[in-house]
């Protein structure tokens, strides 16, 4: 058995192996399609001057002869030259030393999903070339069903690239898929093929911009629920590159390392295939997607002459002051204005029942709960399923023929997760945020974290309702509660944000570059001032300002605001102000992050999960979902199912309202 030093030198070996062999086997010089004449090379790897392929031939040889190697050596040279000089390389070695160097895996999807007509042509005779097999002949030997037939589709590099995109055909194809996926029984899965397969990217991106009109919901979410397996992973690759091929490595690139362990192949193979096309483009998308740069990631998570290689070929830290910033800072400043354009209808999951009868439900909730034992599935039926409005309608219909109160039932028939959760439901919104912030202050301790999520994302007119919701029911202002039990900064953030008046206009742009300067000011080193003068904007501002403030603040920074919050800042006051700017920049992302940590790890929060599911139900839970799905790889019906059981977990999916 070997020790741990053991283990680690094989990991590393094995790393520098892997990466070795890919970086020269990645493509023949022919199958890395470079830009168009006169188009800006966006690589970070170039031809390496002065350059002899016998000489780097014989420098490798002698590197690598004897006992051990001089892996430093290795790495300063195949990564200081471009991949048609590595070509050469190979074949002066081998003339030199009859020593081939082998090849690596092919990740299918990734691979065929991501190619351009040009770059999958020049593979397919690259492969026939090294292998002297047929690829198209390997691919449909080794797999089948509808995946196969997408691959074959893809590997024919038949696709249109016409820019003039007719709006009659983007209407067709629509309504092809529509009624392929959601209006059939069952999937016509050929129509997905054939329109995702051949359509041009420009064409597809309409497509794709027309099905949210039409449908209310991302052709994503159709694929998950139309299609699964391989084929599904396809379909969703083949869309997310037509969207934006380097934002789909830039999330290949974080999954391989995010969590524990790092997908080294993964990691290796699109480091070395992108190296030479649009790596810039793919640190840009990195660093303001996940703002962090992709360079600082790889440094954290490799190690050794492997984490040297990766990070030559990355090519630079777009952390470092200065480092790449008008490209990065320009993809952000985009990035920023399209949220602030977009208009993102929101959804809930519960919706008012149409065969709705108050008198019905009320008779059925006192038959379910009268007697001996407690018909709990019938109370979940008809609670889950009918809007708040409905319900309101239920507890009077209940107090008008039986002479008792709904609620006081209810709480004496069931109890604990499943109690908090029904009950909660049948309040009236204002009045159950109203509850869940009584319940944050009293008692020993204080939840500084629900605070915080409740006040920091409602909207002006939630907060004037709550704030009455609050006077009816506990007699003292909600004001006066939260400066009794807050104190500081802190106090004063969650004192302006409960004052309900937020600014509701549009953007000024000149005073949103002044708002910027303001908050972007970090030299004075007086903690207290930029508190203030955080507070002051981020409190106060309209969303639709704070997105232009946002996006002049990275433009001046070259940092997202969240960053500096976060670099700048500690306790309740970070994460009051972190939590307004994820509420600005993805409302349903924020939720969908909370729900996500409420149950991941060891144990469950269930007033955390209960108190989302029940506030955001009738207002954007199936937005919640579809971003939850889209950043953790697993639907939210999924994650609940895993993480909780009985019937409150039945409620919980009922209020989810399905499976995505």
């Amino acid at each position: 058995m070997w020790g741990k030093e053991g283990r680690e030198q094989s990991a590393k070996e094995s790393h520098g192996i892997s990466f070795f062999s890919t970086v020269f086997s990645a493509a023949k010089p022919e199958t890395m399609a470079k830009p168009g004449q006169g188009a800006r090379y966006r690589g970070s790897v170039h031809d390496f001057p002065n350059f002899d392929p016998s000489k780097d031939a014989e420098a490798l040889y002698t590197a690598m002869k004897g006992f051990g190697s001089d892996k430093e050596a290795i790495l300063d040279l195949i990564t200081s030259r471009s991949n048609r000089q590595r070509q050469e390389i190979i074949q002066s070695y081998k003339s030199l030393y009859g020593k081939g160097i082998g090849t690596d895996e092919k990740c299918l999807i990734e691979i065929l999903a991501s190619r351009t007509n040009e770059q999958i042509h020049q593979l397919a005779a690259a492969y026939k070339d090294a292998y002297e097999r047929d690829l198209e002949a390997d691919v449909i030997g080794d797999t089948s069903g509808h995946f196969q037939k997408m691959l074959v589709v893809l590997l024919q590099g038949t696709r249109e690239e016409d820019d003039v995109v007719s709006e009659d055909l983007v209407q067709q194809d629509v309504q092809d898929l529509y009624e392929a996926g959601e209006l059939k029984w069952g999937t016509d899965e050929a129509q997905f093929i054939y329109i995702l397969g051949n359509r041009s990217r420009q064409h597809l991106r309409l497509v794709f911009d027309e099905y949210l009109k039409t449908t209310g919901k991302p052709i994503e979410a159709s694929i998950r629920g139309e299609l699964s397996g391989d084929f599904e992973k396809l379909m969703l690759a083949v869309v997310k590159c037509i969207r934006s091929t380097p934002e789909y490595f830039a999330e290949r690139l974080f999954k391989a390392m995010k969590g524990l362990g790092t997908r080294d192949n993964t990691l290796i193979r699109i480091m070395v295939s992108r190296s030479e096309l649009d790596m810039l483009d793919i640190r840009e998308i990195f660093r303001t997607k996940y703002e962090k740069s992709l360079y600082s990631m790889i440094k954290n998570d490799t190690s050794g002459e492997y984490k040297k290689a990766l990070l030559k070929l990355c090519g630079g830290d777009d952390d470092a002051a200065g480092q790449f910033f008008p490209e990065a800072a320009q993809v952000a400043y985009q990035m920023w204005e399209l949220s602030a354009v977009a208009r993102v209808e929101l959804r809930g999951t519960v919706r008012p029942a149409s065969d709705f009868n108050p008198d019905a439900d009320a008779k059925a909730l006192r038959k379910a709960m009268k007697g001996l034992g407690t018909d709990q599935g019938t109370i979940i039926d008809i609670i889950t399923h009918r809007s708040n409005a409905q319900r309101q309608q239920i507890r009077q219909t209940f107090k008008s023929h039986f002479g008792r109160d709904l609620m006081a039932d209810l709480k004496s028939e069931i109890s604990g997760d499943l109690a908090r959760l029904i009950l909660g439901l049948m309040m009236p919104p204002a009045h159950y945020d109203a509850k869940q912030l009584k319940k944050a202050m009293e008692g020993a301790g204080t939840d500084e974290k629900a605070l915080i999520e409740i006040l920091a994302t409602r909207t002006n007119a939630e907060i004037r309702a709550i704030n009455q919701a609050y006077k009816e029911d506990y007699h003292k202002s909600l004001e006066d509660a939260l400066s009794s039990d807050t104190s500081g900064h802190f106090k004063r953030i969650l004192v302006s944000l409960a004052t309900g008046n937020r600014e509701e206009g549009g953007e000024d742009r000149d005073q949103a570059r002044e708002d910027a300067k303001e908050i972007a000011d970090t030299s004075g080193g007086d903690k207290t001032s930029l508190e203030t003068r955080f507070m002051t904007i981020l409190c106060t501002r309209s969303y639709q300002h704070l997105r232009r403030v946002f996006q002049e603040f990275v433009k001046m920074t070259n940092y997202d605001v969240e960053h500096t919050i976060k670099k700048e800042m500690s306790g309740d006051v970070r994460d009051a102000f972190v939590a307004i700017v994820q509420s600005v920049k993805n409302k349903p992302l924020f939720f969908a992050d909370k729900l996500y940590k409420s149950m991941k790890g060891a144990g469950t929060d269930e007033k955390t999960l209960t108190r989302i599911m029940v506030s955001r139900s009738e207002i954007d839970l199936l937005n919640i979902r579809r971003e939850f799905i889209e950043k953790y790889d697993k639907s939210l019906h999924q994650a609940i199912e895993g993480d909780t059981s009985g019937d409150f977990m039945k409620a919980l999916l009922a209020v989810c309202g399905g499976e995505d």
